[in-house]
C-alpha cells in the first residue's frame, strides 16, 4: 500500500467495507450494464426494422407496427433507467426525456387506431375497410366491395374477433393458456413438433363448449342473414387479423364449405383451431408475428352453388413487363384454382383497351362440387366433368372481360394490384368472394437470365411462379411424411402444390410441382417468402433423383443438373413493396419521433439528455454514457474491497487483483487463483497476451541514456500531470464470462481496459485508455502518439490529446476482439517504460512498424 493511500485511510476517506457490500456494489452495477446492452440491442434490431419497412424493403402489418414503436419506447425506458442505476441518478433528465418522446408517440399512436367494435358479429352491411382491427381483412374488404363500391358480394355475416377471444378466454383464460402453454414448447424449426402441438390445440378446442353469449350472437346472425330456410348452405372462412393485407396469410387458415345452421357451432370451433395449425405457426415464426396468434375473426357467407369460380390479378403477379390482367378459372367451386390442384383456363386481358390478348383453354376432367350424404352432412368433393364440358371454356369473353374490369377497378380503389376471388352463379351473375393486396415477385424487370447454349437443361419450359434462382440437394417427400429433417438449401418437389409447404420454406432454396396454378395460395407465399418457384411440370417427380444438385432457373422456367454458376450470380434481392398503406402512413407520424439521430458526437456541447428529440436520440446518449459509467468502473474500489478480490498468482510484471461478477472465475471465493482459473473470454486473451513469451523480457532492457535522464530528473522534481502523485501499484481486473475492467495504475502512468465480448456482435466492445508517465510532456505524447499508430492499424477508433489517449473498437464478432485483446495485453507490457525511449520523432513511427511486426525487443 503506497503512502497516498495509507494517508487516506487514517483519515477515514476510505470506508471499510464488507466482502458483500463490495460485491454487491459491483454486481449492480453489472447487472444494470448487461440489462442496458440488451436493450439497446433489442432497440437496434426495432429500427432496422421499421427503417427497411419506411423504405419498402419489409412488409409490416399496422398492428405490428404500433407494436414496434411501443416496444421501442419500453427499451429507451429501461435503458434511462438502467444509466441512472449505474450512475446515483446522474441523468434524471434522461428519463424526462423519455416519456416526453413516448408521449408524443403514444398519441400517433392512439390517435390512428380505431376502437374494438363490442359486438360478437356483425352484418356486412355494416362493415367497411376500417374496420379490419375487429373483423379482419377478409371482412373488412368484403364489406368495402359491397358498401363503397356497390360490387356484387354473397349475403352474409361477420363475426369479430371479440367472439373468438370469449371462446379463449371463457373460465379465467384457462383455454388461451393451455394453448399458449403447448404452441411455446414446440420447436418451430421442427414441423412434426408444430404439427403435434396444432393437433392437440385442435383437439383442445374442439372439446372446449361455446360459450352460451357466443353461440347465441352466431345463431341470431346466421337467422337475419339467411332466414329460416333449413337448406341454407354457407362458407365460414377465417379472416384473422392481418390476414389479406401485405403479408396475405394465404392458404393458412382453414375455410369450412356447406356449413349448415346445425352445424355452424363446430365449424367455428374448426376455424378457429386453424389459427393454430403447423403451418400457420410456422408462417407467423417467419414473418414475425406471436406464435399464438393474433385475432380470429371470421367470414360467414352464403354458399355460391357456382358453376364456374376462380381468381383475377389486376397485374401479373410474375411477368412485370406485361400490361395484362390475368384470369383463371375452372368448372365448380374455386377450391382446385387457389391450391393448384389442377390447371385452369386462362387469359390475359388489355389493362389499356380490355381485349383478351390470350387464351389458353385446358382440358377439365374434374371439379369440385358440394355433395351431401345420407346423414345429411355436406362437404366438397371432386367428380368427373361430363365429357362435353371438358374442353369448353368455363367463361364466356364477355365474363372475362367483366372480370378484368372489377380487377381494375379495385385496383383503383385500393391504390394497389389485387388478387380476387371470383364465382359465377347458377344465374350466370358474377359474384367476388375476396380481394387483398398481390405480392407482387421480387425480381426486377431487368433480370435476364443467361441462354446457356452450351448446357442442357433438364426440364424447360416451366411455368414460373415465383422468380428467382435456386440450388440444392432435390428432396421428393411422401405424403404426408415428417419433413423434420428438410435440408437447409434443399429443393422441395412436389406431386402438386400444397399450402402446407410453407413449414419448409424458410430452408428451401426452391420448389418445383408437378402441377399447380402460379395464382395459387402456395405460389402468393412462395412470392412473399422469395422462394423461386416452377409448376407445371408432368413427370417431374420421376425424372429427378432424391439427393441430386439441381439449379432452378425460376426466371425461364429451366432446370438444370448440377450448379450452374452463371444462373446463381442472378439470385435476386426483395422488390420494395411501393404502396402507400396505412402501415406506410402511420409510420411516417411515428418515424421523426423514433428514428432520427441528432446527437452524433459525444464531446459535443449539445450531447445532453435535454436535446434528444427522437428515441434514436436517448438510445445513443444511455449507450455512450453507459460505456463512460463502466470505464470508472475502477474507481469505485477501496482497500475495503479488497476482501472481494482474488490475487492472480502469475509470473507477470503486475500485482493483479480479480473481482468476478459472475461466470469469470473458476472458483470466485479463493483468495488466490491462477491463470487456468480464468474463465472470463475478454480476460483470458488479454493474459495471453501478457504472458506471451514473446514480449517478456529476454534479460535487461536496453537504456536510451537520454530518455533515462529525463525520467530520473522529473521523478525526483515529483513533477507530471497528475501533480507528483504516483498511481497505486494494484492492478485489478473485474469480471465475468463475457466482461472484463482492467485497470492497471502503476508508476506514473495508468491503462485503462473495458471490454464486452461475445456472440452478439451488436454488444461487442473494447475501450481503452492509457495516459502518464514519468517522463517529460514530449516523451509522454510520442509514446501515445505511437500506441494510437498501432491501436489505428488494429482497426481501432483513436483519438489522441496531449499524453491521453482514447480508443474504442466497436461492434465486430467474437473473435475478432479476441485477437485485439490478444495484442492490448502484449501493449500493455511493451508500452510502461516506453516514454524514455521516445527520444526523437522517428522513435514514434519506429516502434509502432516494429510492435505490428511482432518485434518486442
Amino acid at each position: 500500500m503506497n503512502a497516498f493511500t495509507n494517508l487516506k485511510r487514517l483519515l477515514g476517506l476510505i470506508p471499510k467495507t464488507s466482502r458483500e457490500e463490495a460485491m454487491a456494489a459491483f454486481t449492480r452495477r453489472y447487472a444494470s450494464f448487461k440489462e442496458l446492452l440488451q436493450s439497446n440491442a433489442d432497440l437496434a434490431g426495432i429500427l432496422a426494422t421499421l427503417d427497411a419497412t419506411q423504405r419498402g424493403e419489409r412488409p409490416l402489418e399496422i398492428v405490428q407496427l404500433r407494436k414496434e414503436a411501443r416496444r421501442a419506447c419500453y427499451h429507451c425506458a429501461r435503458m434511462a433507467a438502467c444509466l441512472n442505476d449505474m450512475s446515483k441518478q446522474r441523468y434524471a433528465a434522461l428519463t424526462s426525456a423519455v416519456e416526453n418522446i413516448s408521449a408524443r408517440i403514444e398519441n400517433e399512436l392512439t390517435k390512428h387506431s380505431r376502437g374494438d367494435v363490442n359486438a360478437l358479429t356483425l352484418s356486412l352491411s355494416e362493415v367497411d375497410a376500417s374496420m379490419a382491427y375487429s373483423v379482419g381483412g377478409k371482412n373488412a374488404n368484403l364489406g368495402e366491395l359491397r358498401n363503397m363500391l356497390d360490387m356484387p358480394v354473397p349475403e352474409g355475416f361477420a363475426v369479430t374477433t371479440r367472439a373468438a377471444s370469449s371462446m379463449l378466454l371463457q373460465n379465467n383464460g384457462a383455454l388461451a393458456r393451455q394453448i399458449h402453454d403447448l404452441l411455446y414448447a414446440a420447436d418451430v424449426e421442427d414441423p412434426a413438433s408444430l404439427r403435434q402441438a396444432g393437433h392437440d390445440v385442435e383437439a383442445l378446442i374442439m372439446a372446449t363448449p361455446v360459450p352460451d353469449e357466443v353461440a347465441g350472437a352466431l345463431y341470431n346472425a346466421w337467422d337475419q342473414a339467411f332466414g329460416n330456410d333449413e337448406n341454407t348452405l354457407a362458407a365460414l372462412r377465417s379472416s384473422a387479423l392481418a390476414e389479406d393485407g401485405v403479408q396475405s396469410f394465404a392458404g393458412q387458415y382453414r375455410s369450412i364449405l356447406g356449413v349448415t345452421r346445425s352445424t355452424l357451432l363446430e365449424a367455428f370451433k374448426r376455424v378457429l383451431s386453424s389459427l393454430y395449425s403447423a403451418r400457420a405457426v410456422s408462417y407467423r415464426a417467419e414473418n414475425g408475428y406471436p406464435l399464438d396468434g393474433g385475432g380470429m375473426a371470421m367470414c360467414c357467407l352464403r354458399m355460391v352453388n357456382a358453376h364456374a369460380a376462380g381468381v383475377a390479378f389486376s397485374r401479373h403477379p410474375v411477368d412485370l413487363r406485361s400490361n395484362n390482367v390475368l384470369v383463371q378459372g375452372l368448372w365448380g367451386l374455386g377450391e382446385m384454382v387457389v391450391d393448384g390442384a389442377a390447371p385452369p383456363d386462362q387469359w390475359q386481358v388489355s389493362r389499356a383497351n380490355n381485349r383478351i390478348m390470350q387464351e389458353t383453354i385446358v382440358r377439365k376432367v374434374s371439379r369440385m362440387v358440394l355433395h351431401s350424404d345420407a346423414d345429411g352432412h355436406v362437404e366438397s368433393v371432386v367428380e368427373d366433368v361430363p365429357e362435353v364440358w371438358q374442353d369448353v371454356p368455363c367463361l364466356t369473353h364477355d365474363q372475362v372481360r367483366q372480370i378484368a374490369s372489377m380487377a381494375l377497378e379495385l385496383e383503383r380503389h385500393y391504390q394497389y394490384p389485387q388478387d380476387i376471388e371470383w364465382a359465377v352463379d347458377e344465374e350466370d351473375q358474377i359474384i367476388l368472394l375476396q380481394t387483398r393486396p398481390i405480392h407482387i415477385n421480387a425480381a426486377t424487370e431487368e433480370s435476364a437470365a443467361p441462354a446457356l447454349a452450351h448446357m442442357r437443361p433438364l426440364i424447360s419450359g416451366a411455368e414460373v411462379a415465383a422468380k428467382g434462382v435456386g440450388c440444392g440437394p432435390v428432396m421428393l417427400p411422401q405424403p404426408g411424411e415428417d419433413l423434420t429433417h428438410f435440408p437447409e438449401g434443399g429443393v422441395l418437389v412436389l406431386p402438386h402444390s400444397s399450402s402446407d409447404a410453407v413449414v419448409v420454406m424458410r430452408r428451401a432454396s426452391a420448389i418445383i410441382a408437378e402441377t399447380g396454378s402460379m395464382t395459387g395460395h402456395m405460389a402468393s407465399v412462395c412470392r412473399e417468402f422469395g422462394v423461386p418457384t416452377l409448376l407445371n411440370i408432368p413427370g417431374i417427380t420421376s425424372l429427378l433423383e432424391p439427393g441430386q444438385i439441381v439449379t432452378v432457373d425460376a426466371l425461364t422456367g429451366r432446370i438444370f443438373a448440377g450448379e450452374v454458376p452463371e444462373l446463381l450470380a442472378l439470385r435476386l434481392a426483395p422488390r420494395p413493396i411501393k404502396a402507400d398503406t396505412p402501415t406506410l402512413a402511420l409510420l411516417r407520424r411515428v418515424a421523426p419521433h423514433i428514428m432520427p439521430l441528432h446527437l452524433v458526437d459525444p464531446h459535443a456541447a449539445v450531447f445532453a439528455p435535454e436535446n434528444c428529440t427522437s428515441l434514436h436520440d436517448i438510445m445513443r446518449f444511455a449507450h455512450e454514457k453507459s460505456y463512460s459509467e463502466m470505464f470508472l468502473l475502477s474507481d469505485i474500489m477501496s482497500e475495503g474491497s479488497m476482501g472481494a478480490a482474488s490475487h492472480l498468482i502469475c509470473p507477470i510484471p503486475l500485482d493483479l487483483y480479480i473481482i468476478d461478477l459472475g461466470g469469470g472465475l473458476r472458483n470466485p471465493e479463493a483468495r488466490s487463483v491462477h491463470p487456468e482459473d480464468v474463465l472470463s473470454e475478454p480476460f483470458r486473451h488479454v493474459l495471453d497476451g501478457i504472458r506471451n513469451p514473446a514480449v517478456q523480457a529476454r534479460g535487461p532492457r536496453p537504456i536510451n541514456m537520454r530518455g533515462f535522464m529525463s525520467v530520473m530528473g522529473r521523478s525526483m522534481a515529483g513533477g507530471h500531470q497528475e501533480g507528483g502523485q504516483r498511481f497505486g501499484d494494484r492492478s485489478y481486473a473485474i469480471v465475468s464470462d463475457k466482461y472484463l475492467n482492467f485497470s492497471s495504475r502503476v508508476g506514473y502512468h495508468y491503462a485503462i481496459l473495458d471490454s464486452w465480448c461475445g456472440d452478439t456482435i451488436s454488444k461487442n466492445y473494447i475501450r481503452f485508455e492509457f495516459a502518464g508517465g514519468a517522463a517529460g510532456s514530449v516523451q509522454r505524447e510520442r509514446r501515445v502518439r505511437c500506441i494510437g499508430l498501432i491501436l489505428s492499424e488494429l482497426g481501432f477508433t483513436v483519438d489522441v490529446v496531449g499524453d491521453r489517449i482514447r480508443a474504442r473498437y466497436q461492434k465486430y464478432p467474437r473473435l475478432e476482439l479476441c485477437s485485439r485483446l490478444d495484442q492490448i495485453g502484449r501493449l500493455l507490457i511493451m508500452t510502461r517504460q516506453m516514454d524514455m525511449l521516445m527520444v526523437d520523432e522517428a522513435a514514434v513511427a519506429g516502434y509502432a512498424a516494429k510492435f505490428l511486426n511482432g518485434e518486442y525487443h
